[in-house]
C-alpha cells in the first residue's frame, strides 16, 4: 500500500475533528451564527477571498450550490477574517488534543514537505490553506498541516469523482463518511430526497474514483522513503486516538 493511500483515513477523521469541535462552536457564536454551515462554509471557504458562493460551490464540490450560498451569504464577516477565525479553530483544537503528544513534532516535520511538494492545479481549497501562516506550535502545526493535506485530498478526489463519471450526490451517496451512511450525509449536507438507487456500476465508478485519487496524491509523497512512510502513518494512527479519546 502507497503512503498515500495508508494515511488518508486518518487525515480524513483527524481533519474533520476541529469543524465539529467545541473551538468552531465558540467561533460560530462569536460571530453570530445560529447554524454550523455558516461559520464552517465561511471559514473552511474564506481562504478563496471575497467571492459569489457559486466560486466556493466549485471549490467544496461535493455540496448543494443552493446550500452553500445561503451558508455563505449568512453572515457578515469579511472573508479573511472567517478564515483566520477558522484557522484559529483548527490550530487551537491541535493544542487541546495533540498537546501532550510526543510525536507532533515529528508529525509535523513528515507532514510539512508533502504539503510544499503537492501541486497546487486544480485544487483551490488546498492552495489557500497552504498560504496561511503556519503556527509556532508543534500541536498546532500539525493538526494545521493535517487540515491542508485533507483540503488537497478532498480537491482531487472532487476532480477523480468527475472524471469517474459521477455527480457530487452519487458520491457523498456510495461514500458516505466515517461516522454516516452515504444517505444519512447526503441529508446532512442539503441534497434534497428521494435519492436514487446506488447500482453496482455506480459503485464501481466510485471504487475507480478513489484508486484514481490515490494515483493523484501520490506524488506530494514521493518525497518520503518507504520507513518515513511508515512512519507517518504510524504517527497520524496515534493522533487519530488522541483526536477521538480525549
Amino acid at each position: 500500500m502507497s503512503t498515500a493511500a495508508a494515511v488518508k483515513m486518518q487525515i480524513q477523521t483527524i481533519g474533520a475533528g476541529f469543524m465539529f469541535s467545541r473551538e468552531a462552536k465558540a467561533f460560530g457564536a462569536a460571530v453570530g451564527a445560529t447554524e454550523f454551515l455558516g461559520p464552517y462554509v465561511r471559514g473552511r471557504g474564506g481562504v478563496l477571498g471575497e467571492v459569489d458562493a457559486d466560486v466556493v460551490t466549485s471549490a467544496f464540490g461535493f455540496f448543494p450550490g443552493e446550500v452553500v450560498r445561503r451558508a455563505w451569504e449568512s453572515l457578515e464577516l469579511p472573508a479573511e477574517k472567517a478564515a483566520a477565525g477558522y484557522l484559529g479553530v483548527c490550530q487551537d483544537f491541535g493544542r487541546r488534543k495533540l498537546g501532550g503528544f510526543d510525536g507532533a513534532g515529528r508529525l509535523a516535520e513528515l507532514l510539512a514537505p508533502v504539503a510544499a511538494a503537492a501541486d497546487p492545479a486544480g485544487v483551490a481549497l488546498f492552495a489557500g490553506w497552504r498560504a496561511l501562516p503556519q503556527a509556532a506550535d508543534d500541536p498546532a502545526r500539525a493538526m494545521q498541516l493535517i487540515q491542508v493535506l485533507r483540503e488537497l485530498r478532498g480537491g482531487l478526489h472532487l476532480i477523480a469523482v468527475r472524471a469517474s463519471g459521477l455527480t457530487p450526490q452519487q458520491a457523498v451517496l456510495i461514500g458516505g463518511s466515517p461516522k454516516n451512511s452515504g444517505p444519512d450525509q447526503a441529508r446532512s449536507f442539503g441534497w434534497p430526497e428521494p435519492y436514487q438507487e446506488i447500482t453496482p456500476e455506480l459503485r464501481q465508478r466510485w471504487d475507480a474514483a478513489e484508486a484514481l485519487t490515490d494515483e493523484l496524491i501520490a506524488p506530494a509523497f514521493a518525497d518520503l522513503d518507504q520507513a518515513q512512510g511508515a512512519e507517518l502513518a504510524e504517527l497520524l494512527t496515534t493522533a487519530n486516538g488522541l483526536v477521538y479519546n480525549r
